[in-house]
Order: C-alpha cells, then structure tokens, then sequence
C-alpha cells in the first residue's frame, strides 16, 4: 500500500479515516476558523437569513479587523461593525480590536494559534500562510465560511502534493521571497493548481518561521490548495515560546506519491523581480536595471514581519529615499511594531523618509495607504501584481524581497539590494 503525504495524513486524521487519497471527497472537522472584517459578514448575513445565527464552538474563532483599519470610510465602518458586533454576540473571546490587531495569517501565527496537524480556514486566499507549521490551512469563499462558522466541519476533495527540495544555501542579499518568486516562475500561477506544495530540504532547517511562512503564504499565487513545511525543532521552539507544547504532528512516508517534483539550489539564486502583470513573470533583478520606480511598498502578510522589516531597515541605514520617491512601510501587527519601534526601526525608516503606518493590508489589495495612481510603477514586498492591485489599471506592480524594495527606494529604479546588504554587514562588523 503506498504511503501518505503530510496533508493526507491530516486530512484523514480529521475525517475519521486510516487514510485518504488524492481526488477524494471528505468531510473533515475544522480545528480554527479565521474571520477578517471583508467576507465574514457576508457569512454571517447567509446564517441569519436561514435562523442558523450560531457559532460552533466560540473558541474556535478568531476575529480580526484587517484589511481597512482604522475605518477608511463609511462602508469599511459598517463592515467592521458587523464583525464586533457578531463577536460580542456570540462570547468570542479570540477577538483583535485596533491597536493590538494585525493582518490576521501573521497573528494568528505570532499568538500561537496555529499548531502541527490542525486544519484552519478563513474566507481569504492567503489562510495557506499557516501552513509553515505543518497544517492544513487554506482559504475558501464566504458561503463555505458559513458552513465552517455553523458546523465546525467542511467538504474538501484531498488535494494531490508537489515536492518543492531546496538544497544548497541563500548568499547574502537573496531571501526566501525570492524563492517563492523563482518557483513560481518556473511553474507558472497555474503549476501547482489544486495541489499541496509541500516544502522539503536540508536547507530548509536553518531557517526561521518567519522564513517558512514567506514560501506557504504564496502557494496560492501558484494555484495550490495550499503551502506545507513538517514541524521540526524551529517550529517546536516558535510554540514553546508561546506557551504552546502538545499538538500532533504528521511527516510525509517515504513512498508516498507526488504529481510533481521540483528542486531549488539556493546556492545559484540570485534576487528575483516579478515584473506586471504576473507573480509567475519572475526575472533576475538585473533585468529591472533602469526601471524607475514612483513608490516602494513593504507590507502584507508575505512580507511585513519583524525579520523583513530587520532586513529593510539595514539596507536604508544611513541613506535617503531617492527624490520622487515614495516609501511606505506598513508592519503586520500591532505587537511587530511596537518591536521594532523599540529597536530604532522606525527612527531609521523616518530618517531616511519613509513613511510608517499601523498595522494593516492596506495597500496589497489597493485598499488605502499607499494605493498607486494611474502609470505610476510600485515596487512592493506584497504577493500580487496582477492589473489593478494596488490602484489604477493602468498602474504597474512589480514584486520583489524587502531588501530589494529598500535598495530601490535609495536609488529611484530596481536595484540589486547585494552591495547594500554586503555594505550593511562591513558597517556592524568594524
């Protein structure tokens, strides 16, 4: 009998089977379900409408205003409203008010809610964030969230897996956002449709948790049900410092079957840039020499944490964002700023003229914050660059590593963040 893969062993586990495979339709039980102010109340709108206003299990939910906070007007006001009202009603407890919100995949992450072997969703694409600790998570429409919010169980066809091995090890000034990028390159927005990606190599063991969720956040962009890294010691350690010690945890067996293979040697890659209109429309960062740039963005849930915002903040040190350029920097989440208020960050990107904003998606989907006006080109660490993101039709997204965001902002036009990082470390080795 052939073995399993990591997300058929969860997804049998909460379906009460000894085993799944791929194509299969299964009930299984949902151990979180997340709700952002966006498509939750449309949920909660189809549960009323039916006399099935009910919660599952309060404790199962997490609530977090994200996208538009603070309110950017009237109908974000609304949406907002509906969601704490929704929350007060039904004794959530798991709720995220602004001030100590955040973009919710990295909250719920930094607050120790997501564990190895659990199933969560969320009415966002992006819920495959989590999977870096060895999750099924995945993001689904607002009628599902209802089903989800009401019984605590969903449908799901088992998706096949596509074995990622990276081997080798990144060289200072390429991050694991260019990793995803030369994936995604290689197998196009399409090549993982429907699939798991799980991520596997030795090189993977060193890196962070922040690292991992930076590839499992952006399986979507590929097409993948969604992203999945196996717990080990990193992720032990990340729970642990949470207070968080009991969980299962489920490994791929050795036979187990995979629809496709691909292999990354990080020893080779150099910063990639995915030029408009596609995430898959990756090139070397060389290619954008000469490309100007009105506006460089760092937030979103792929890359506004706290590492991201280290590595930007290093580059910028001690110099200023070219004339004509904009630079926005939006953390993740209340408690990222705050840290790095505390380590000088902030004083940093303001010397430099940036701007810093609360915690938020804000711009990523052309929210507000930093929403791009007609033919202006954006630089920015988000996920998307797909027409119209983040503002006008007829702007231009382009997406690349923090630091290479921050490199561009210096110099006006794409830029190889390589020579800043390599300067950055001489400064705080003499």
């Amino acid at each position: 009998m052939i073995g399993m893969t990591l997300t058929e062993k969860i997804l049998a586990a909460h379906s009460g089977r000894d085993r799944v495979a791929p194509g299969e339709l299964i009930e299984a039980e949902l151990d979180l379900v997340l709700c952002h102010e966006i498509t939750t109340p449309a949920a909660i709108s189809m549960l009323e409408r039916r006399g099935m206003d009910r919660v599952f299990d309060p404790a199962k939910i997490v609530a977090v205003p994200d996208h538009f906070v603070p309110n950017k007007d009237i109908q974000a006001a609304a949406l907002a409203s509906r969601l704490r009202d929704w929350v007060k009603r039904h004794g959530i407890d798991r709720y995220f008010e602004v001030g100590r919100n955040g973009i919710a995949h990295v909250l719920i992450a930094e607050e120790g809610f997501v564990v190895p072997g659990s199933t969560i969703v969320a009415g966002d694409s992006h819920t495959c964030n989590a999977g870096a600790f060895g999750c099924f998570a995945t993001g689904v429409g607002s009628t599902d969230l209802a089903a989800a919010i009401y019984a605590g169980r969903l449908w799901f066809r088992v998706p096949g897996s596509m074995r990622i091995t990276l081997t080798g090890e990144l060289q200072a000034g390429v991050y694991p956002k260019d990793v995803i990028l030369e994936v995604i390159r290689r197998i196009g927005v399409d090549g993982a449709n429907s699939l798991a990606m799980e991520w596997v190599g030795p090189a993977l063991e060193g890196w962070s948790m922040e690292d991992r969720m930076t590839l499992t956040n952006m399986a979507i962009e590929a097409g993948a049900k969604t992203g999945v890294i196996a717990a080990d010691e990193v992720t032990r350690a990340y729970l642990a410092e949470r207070g968080v010690k009991e969980y299962p945890e489920y490994r791929s067996d050795l036979d187990a079957a995979y629809v496709r293979e691909e292999q990354v040697d990080l020893d080779s890659l150099e910063p990639v840039v995915a030029f408009p209109h596609l995430p898959s429309n990756g090139r070397p960062v060389g290619e954008g020499r000469g490309i100007r740039i009105d506006q460089a963005y760092i937030g979103s849930c792929t890359n506004a944490r706290l590492s991201d915002l280290r590595e930007a903040a290093a580059v910028l040190r001690g110099h200023q964002v070219a004339p004509g350029v904009r630079m926005i920097v939006v953390p993740a989440t209340s408690r990222i700023w705050r840290q790095a208020m505390k380590e000088g960050l902030w004083d940093v990107f303001s010397e430099a003229g940036a701007v810093v904003a609360n915690a938020s998606c804000g711009a990523c989907l052309g929210g507000y914050m930093g929403v791009v006006g007609e033919g202006e080109v954006c630089l920015s660490s988000t996920n998307r660059n797909f027409v119209g993101r983040m503002g006008h039709p007829k702007s231009e997204v382009y997406l690349a590593s923090p630091a290479t965001v921050a490199a561009s902002a210096i110099t006006g036009e794409i830029t190889d963040p390589r020579p800043f990082v390599a300067a950055a470390r001489r400064a705080r080795a003499a």
